[in-house]
């Protein structure tokens, strides 16, 4: 009778606690996603719960994925630390590296959209004047100091 293995090796743990920080940098590169949205769009912090709770829900899917797949549907306390370990080195290194450079692409790809936008305010504001825009100043909307998108910080 050929009974199987019901443990891992001490390699076999070692292993797979550093495939799971290797998977953690790839799920703060999905997160990353999440960010660069919140860097075009504005978000509310309805929004932002809502966009957090689809993170977590995809990465409740990965979790058991990895289990299944590298550790014979085991699913291990360190899995959960590596891929929180690889996640936060690759959000605090290359991730915000990355999101810097995708705020000053967006700044050079909006920024003439921003004017377009501040000529139309201007111009609008001088025709219909207060009966349409009331109390409404330019630094009050989005747009006015740092473009469409940087008014919230992910």
């Amino acid at each position: 009778m050929n009974v199987p293995e019901t443990f891992f090796s001490v390699q076999e743990e070692l292993f797979l606690f550093l495939i799971s920080c290797i998977a953690g940098a790839f799920i703060g590169i999905f997160y990353d996603f999440f960010r660069a949205l919140r860097l075009i769009i504005n978000h509310n912090t309805f929004f932002v719960v809502i966009e957090d709770v689809l993170f977590l829900g995809c990465y409740a899917v990965f979790l058991s994925a990895f289990a299944s797949v590298m550790a014979r549907g085991e699913l291990r306390f360190y899995f959960i630390i590596g891929n929180a370990i690889g996640f936060v080195i690759y959000f605090f290194t290359l991730g915000s590296l990355i999101i810097r450079s995708l705020k000053k692409l967006f700044n050079f790809i909006f920024t003439p959209f921003k004017s377009l936008y501040v000529i139309f305010f201007n111009k609008a504001k001088a025709k219909f004047g207060k009966k349409c825009f009331g109390n409404i100043h330019l630094k009050s909307l989005p747009s006015a100091d740092m473009g469409f998108f940087l008014s919230r910080s992910p």
